[in-house]
C-alpha cells in the first residue's frame, strides 16, 4: 500500500473584496486538515494542501484551478465564496473531472456532478429568514447587495415571499463590488427617506462593512428598522465594528454562540491552538466540516479518484459544530440547521429560533409553494 501524501487543491482569496470571509474559511480548512492528520491522516497518509490566492478575480479563479489539477494533479479542490468564483471553477473541474467541495450558502438553481454543496440553499436560509421578519418585524422591504447573480436571485426569492405575504419591497439599491464609500451614504439616505420596516442585505465582502458603518453614522436604529442578512457573520462585525453591527439579523446554518457539545468542543480545540478571541461563522463552519466529510470518504475508498471517490461522499453524515450534517445523495447538497440570530454588543449573536432538526436541501424550490410557505418551516422560538 502507498504511503505517498494526498494532495488537495484550496482556492481562498486570501486578498481582495471578500479576503475578511475567504480568511477564516482558509483558516478552518487548514484546521481541520491539520487535525486529519493528527488523526493519522488518510489511512496513514498525509492529507497535503496546496494553496492559491485568486485575490477575488473569477477569471484567476478558474486558472489556479486548471492549474491545481491539471499540473499538479489534485482531484479535489476546497474553495471558492461568492457564486463567479464558483462558476469559474465549475468549468475546470467539469473539463478535468475534478471535485469542488463548496462551504458558502448561494442561490441554488445548480447542480454538477463535479460540485459538493455543503452551504445553505435558499429553502435553509431565506425562506427561514422571510418567515421571522414577515411575522415579527414588518411587511416593507427594501432590497440591497452587491450587483451580482448571488444578491439579484436572493433579492428574487425574498421578494416573492414578500409579495405572496401581502408586503412590499419599496425599493431596490445595488452597489458594484467596488463602490466608494459615497455611494453606500447616499443609498442609506434614500433608506432613511423612504422608512422601510426591514432591509434585506445582500452585500458581501467589504461591501458589507461600507453598507453597515454607512447605516450607523447615520442613526438609523436596528431596533425600529434592521437590517436582515443572509452574509452577515461574526467575521463581518469585527470588521465593522460591533458597534455598527449590533442589532441587525442574520439568517444561517451556524453561529459561533450555538450551545452543543461538537460546537463547544470545537471551539475548544480551534481557541487551544490559536488563542481565546478566535471568531468563526457560518462559511468558516461549513469548510470545516466539508474536509472532514471527504477525508472519511477518502480513508473507506483509500483513493482520490472521483469515479469513486464522490459515491462515498453522497449520503455521508458527520457530526459538524452546526448538528449532524448529511450529503443528499441525490443533488449532492448538504442537510443543515438552519438558525435566526441578532447581533449582540460583544459581535457574537444571540439565536432567536432554530430549526429542530436538519432542513433538506431543495435547491430548485421544487416542493416550495409561497402560498404555504410559512406554514411549512419547522421553527422554534428560543
Amino acid at each position: 500500500m502507498t504511503e505517498e501524501p494526498i494532495e488537495v487543491g484550496v482556492l481562498f482569496s486570501q486578498t481582495g473584496v471578500t479576503s475578511v470571509m475567504e480568511r477564516s474559511m482558509l483558516d478552518a480548512t487548514l484546521f481541520s486538515i491539520d487535525e486529519v492528520n493528527k488523526a493519522g491522516g488518510i489511512n496513514g497518509r498525509e492529507l497535503v494542501p496546496i494553496h492559491y490566492d485568486p485575490a477575488g478575480d473569477p477569471i484567476a479563479y478558474n486558472r489556479m484551478a486548471d492549474r491545481l489539477l491539471a499540473e499538479h494533479g489534485v482531484r479535489v479542490i476546497f474553495g471558492c465564496y461568492m457564486s463567479s468564483s464558483r462558476k469559474a471553477v465549475l468549468r475546470a473541474v467539469e473539463r478535468r473531472n475534478g471535485l469542488l467541495c463548496y462551504p458558502a450558502q448561494y442561490e441554488g438553481f445548480e447542480y454538477s456532478r463535479n460540485i459538493i454543496y455543503c452551504g445553505a440553499a435558499p429553502n435553509q436560509n431565506s425562506t427561514q429568514l422571510g418567515e421571522y421578519l414577515l411575522n415579527n418585524v414588518g411587511t416593507r422591504f427594501y432590497m440591497v447587495g452587491s450587483d451580482y447573480i448571488w444578491p439579484r436571485e436572493s433579492d428574487r426569492i425574498m421578494s416573492e415571499m414578500v409579495q405572496n405575504h401581502g408586503g412590499a419591497v419599496v425599493e431596490r439599491g445595488y452597489l458594484k463590488l467596488d463602490a466608494k464609500r459615497l455611494a453606500y451614504k447616499r443609498l442609506v439616505a434614500d433608506i432613511k427617506r423612504r422608512r422601510p420596516d426591514v432591509i434585506f442585505c445582500n452585500f458581501v465582502g467589504e461591501s458589507i462593512v461600507h453598507f453597515y458603518q454607512a447605516f450607523a453614522e447615520a442613526g438609523l436604529d436596528p431596533g425600529t428598522m434592521p437590517i436582515a442578512s443572509l452574509t452577515t457573520s461574526e467575521s463581518d462585525i469585527q470588521a465593522m465594528g460591533v458597534a455598527a453591527g449590533a442589532g441587525h439579523i442574520t439568517s444561517a446554518t451556524y453561529f459561533q454562540s450555538q450551545k452543543g457539545p461538537q460546537n463547544e468542543a470545537c471551539m475548544k480545540r480551534y481557541a487551544a491552538r490559536f488563542g481565546d478571541d478566535v471568531v468563526t461563522n457560518m462559511c468558516w463552519e461549513a469548510a470545516y466540516f466539508q474536509v472532514k466529510i471527504v477525508a472519511d470518504a477518502l480513508r473507506k475508498t483509500n483513493t482520490d479518484e472521483i469515479d469513486v471517490l464522490r459515491p462515498a461522499i453522497l449520503g455521508a453524515e458527520f457530526d459538524a459544530p452546526q448538528g449532524r450534517v448529511r450529503i443528499d445523495p441525490d443533488n449532492a447538497h448538504t442537510h443543515v440547521w438552519p438558525k435566526i440570530g441578532r447581533a449582540r454588543q460583544d459581535g457574537q449573536f444571540e439565536i432567536l429560533s432554530a430549526s429542530e432538526f436538519a432542513i433538506r436541501p431543495d435547491p430548485y424550490l421544487a416542493s416550495y409553494n409561497p402560498n404555504e410557505w410559512g406554514a411549512r418551516l419547522a421553527m422554534r422560538s428560543n
